[in-house]
């Protein structure tokens, strides 16, 4: 059996990587998407698209009744859910078969039996996989703490809570059942041990319809932001550690970790009857030690490190078991070194907060391949946005998935750390500096990546700027001489003349430009007959100003050392690009507006969302770090605070409102023993 068309019930990044396989294959493609979805790239690329009517997954993509109509409207023959959404949902796996269409995934049953988190550690435990034992949240006691709240459905880290006090218990268990029941349709939750630090390892395993199951290799997960991952790679260092310790132990006579990972990750597929793809996650301790954390029946976001370390292409393999095909007897052997970063859009400085708005630039230059397996050194580019793309409220903020392949590991961190600093990345803030700090740490470098990689070595230098204060400083000269430039281009009279020339001498040119790093900066510079002189960079030489290159001869003891800038502008954002580092920054006017100065004590929405909860009154005292309310946004619930103790006097908005970034939804009057 062959497909002639397949329709992908996803969106984004896994609807565009399903498709490029698909046309590698000759096969069709048909994508869905919702209004905030369509101008989308899926759509763009797919051979037919479908309208899914509204925004919200609820309305939209969690639809399976409209997903399967618009598989047969098109005429495909099967359907591939991708990841997330309802890509583990039975029922939505069963209608699909009803319709007469091939489901490109497990059995029913398989994905039922893995459906609940509950369920399915006791089914791993009496086939003899390790797992952690289940807690009952009704029973949990201070002695068991810390524990850590899981949605039963799905994954990502919506759901997840870690609690430390018993008293927090109850009200997280509530939070976790909303975001639950938001992210997948499913409030259950449940509780288990929390371990401070472990190694998150998972097998990607293959299984056909004829009796073969493959254990086609590890990857190591465990760099981590409220239990998402963040970094991913193949193979595990702790596995390769752990092995080579006791090889040189002269252990040999015992089956190794890899081996033990890969016959539980088997006995879990085969107790269920799995076939297609999956992943079987578990915990592991520095000694080697593992336990069963779940089994996901379904692709996984990290697939493509497996992918480059084995040369297969998961999506055909899947397509070709969906077929009916039968794999050979044993995987591919594993080769060299691959590590995935995730590319988000927010700001880890900043409690990992969610942005949202336009990506008016998104540049890898050093990428070789887009959705495809790497055969050679270099950088893998899988992304759901292309330039002009907006990335909304309503979904995760995923903006690109950056992997590198390469012989070692160090070789392959090197390739990606480099390539992510030289990415032009226009528009908003990314975790980009953190992924290269984390990229170069000593410790990631030496393998030591558990789940409190950030808790352990600081959250605060790891998500510092790649580029230092003096560098900031002139990049933003850099700014302001080719603002100049394009201010004497669009110049309709003496366009040739520098900005600000005088045949006499003058006082400086001023420009300021806001930074969210260090604040403002003001800059003067005046052209003079020699040149260009600049405030507080004596000795500075002008070699080339244009609107979108300058480039500066900077004094040094050694002597003058050239540096290139590359500028780009988008209304009042500038960002300047160099080897020193990114630097964006935002032009000022030259006077501002009264109108846009808010009151004092004022509580700024921190991105657009929808108001779900509202925690105090208007006339109320509330406590500095009091929840006054909550906002959704990206599918995560987010706690707007008191900023200090007083009296709450407004509340410009009820729950079920939307709100823009920097909307003022409420304000709190310090209380008198504050202001003096």
């Amino acid at each position: 059996m062959t497909f002639a068309t397949v329709l992908v019930a996803n969106r984004g990044e896994i609807a565009r990587r399903v498709f490029a396989t698909c046309r590698r294959m000759g096969i069709g493609t048909v994508a869905v998407y919702s209004d905030a979805d369509a101008a989308a790239p899926h759509v763009a690329e797919a051979d037919a698209a479908v309208r899914l009517p509204g925004n919200t997954p609820a309305e939209t993509y969690l639809r399976g009744e409209l997903i399967i109509e618009a598989a047969l409207a098109t005429g495909a023959d099967a359907i591939h859910p991708g990841y997330g959404f309802l890509s583990e949902n039975a029922e939505f796996a069963r209608a699909v078969l009803a319709a007469g269409l091939v489901w490109v995934g497990p059995p029913v049953e398989a994905i039922e039996q893995m459906g609940s988190k509950v369920a399915s550690k006791k089914m791993m435990d009496a086939a003899g996989v390790p797992v952690l034992a289940e807690l009952d949240p009704a029973e949990v006691t201070a002695a068991q703490l810390p524990v850590l709240i899981k949605a039963s459905a799905g994954g990502g880290g919506r759901g997840m809570r870690v609690v430390r006090e018993l008293a927090d218990l109850e009200p997280q268990i509530a939070a976790a059942r909303r975001e639950a029941e938001s992210a997948f349709g499913d409030p259950t939750v449940f509780c288990e041990r929390y371990l401070e630090t472990g190694r998150h390892i998972e097998v990607q395993v293959m299984a056909d319809a004829h009796g073969t199951i493959w254990a086609v290799g590890e990857r190591e997960c465990s760099i981590q932001r409220r239990h998402q991952k963040v970094i991913e790679e193949a193979p595990s260092p702790l596995v390769e550690r752990v092995d080579a310790m006791r090889a040189h132990a002269g252990m040999a006579d015992g089956p190794s970790m890899r081996e033990r990972l890969f016959e539980a990750a088997r006995l879990a597929a085969g107790a269920i009857g799995y076939t297609g793809a999956g992943t079987v996650e578990f915990l592991a301790d520095e000694a080697g030690e593992f336990f069963f954390l779940e089994m996901n029946t379904r692709l996984q976001v990290e697939h493509p490190v497996t992918e480059c370390t084995t040369g297969l292409d998961l999506v055909r393999t899947q397509l070709e078991v969906a077929a009916g095909g039968e794999l050979a007897a044993a995987p591919p052997p594993l080769r060299g070194h691959s590590i995935e970063v995730r590319l988000y859009a927010e700001d880890p400085a900043h409690d990992w907060q969610p942005q949202s708005g336009t990506v008016h630039r998104l540049d890898i230059p050093s990428a070789v391949t887009e959705f495809d397996v790497l055969d050679r050194p270099g950088i893998r580019l899988d992304t759901g946005v292309v330039n002009g793309s907006v990335v909304g409220v309503h979904y995760d903020p995923m903006l690109a998935k950056v992997i590198s392949y390469a012989a070692t590991r160090g070789e392959a961190a090197r390739l990606l750390a480099t390539a992510l600093q030289r990415t032009k990345i226009h528009g908003l803030v990314t975790n980009r500096d953190l992924l290269v700090r984390v990229l170069r740490h000593p410790a990631f470098l030496a393998g030591d990546t558990d789940t409190a990689f950030f808790e352990t070595h600081g959250l605060d230098s790891l998500s510092a700027p790649l580029v230092s204060e003096s560098d900031e400083a002139l990049s933003i000269v850099a700014a302001a001489l080719a603002d100049a430039a394009a201010n004497r281009k669009a110049a309709r009279v003496g366009g040739g003349l520098p900005a600000g020339w005088r045949n006499l001498p003058s006082q400086s040119q001023r420009k300021s430009y806001e930074s969210r790093i260090s604040g403002t900066h003001d800059i003067g510079y005046r052209f003079t007959r020699t040149g260009v002189a600049v405030d507080g960079h004596n000795g500075l030489e002008l070699v080339q100003a244009g609107p979108e290159r300058v480039v500066l001869a900077v004094p040094g003891e050694r002597g003058p050392v050239r540096r290139q800038f590359d500028i780009a502008r988008y209304g009042e954002l500038v960002c300047v690009d160099s080897p020193l580092g990114p630097v964006s920054v935002r032009r000022l006017p030259r006077f501002s507006d009264p109108a846009d100065q808010v009151a004092h004590g004022s509580l700024l929405a921190p991105m657009p969302g929808s108001v779900i909860r509202i925690g105090a009154e208007v006339g109320s005292a509330v406590e500095q770090g009091q929840p006054i309310l909550w906002l959704e946004a990206m599918k995560m619930e987010h706690t707007i605070s008191a900023p200090a103790a007083g009296v709450l006097s407004a509340l410009n908005v009820t729950v079920g409102q939307q709100v823009d970034v920097g909307t003022v939804l409420a304000v709190v009057d310090p209380t008198e023993s504050q202001e003096n």
